[in-house]
């Protein structure tokens, strides 16, 4: 069974940094594109925002609200993506989904349970 487990969120003042890790069990993490989304407070699951992507071979993709203040990177020995979290800002609270793409298409097959990371001002 595919999971996908975010870990490293927290309380933050504004201005500051977190770095998330998501983990995937199973075969094969390398072929697959992964991606970061959020839920902002008084959100509906269906509302996540996308934040970044990377795809198998690295290529990365970011969301204009975060470009130049977040990078997202990958450990293929480990399974793990993760997203650094520089100069954080208030309107970044919310939960962060890590999440794998299909081989196929542009859809997300299988979510992380989410982290919370809440930014204070």
């Amino acid at each position: 069974q595919r999971q996908l487990v975010e870990s490293g969120g927290g309380l933050v003042q504004a201005g500051g940094s977190l770095r998330l890790s998501c983990v995937a069990s199973g075969r094969a993490f390398s072929f697959y594109a992964m991606g970061w989304f959020r839920q902002a407070p008084g959100k509906e699951r269906e509302e996540r925002e996308f934040v970044s992507r990377i795809s198998a071979d690295g290529v990365t993709y970011y969301a204009d609200s975060v470009k130049g203040r977040f990078t997202i990177s990958r450990d293929n020995a480990k399974n793990t993506v993760y997203l650094q979290m520089n100069s954080l800002k208030p309107e970044d609270t919310a939960i962060y989904y890590c999440a794998r793409q299909t081989l196929v298409g542009e859809n997300y097959e299988y979510w992380g349970q989410g982290t919370q990371v809440t930014v204070s001002s």
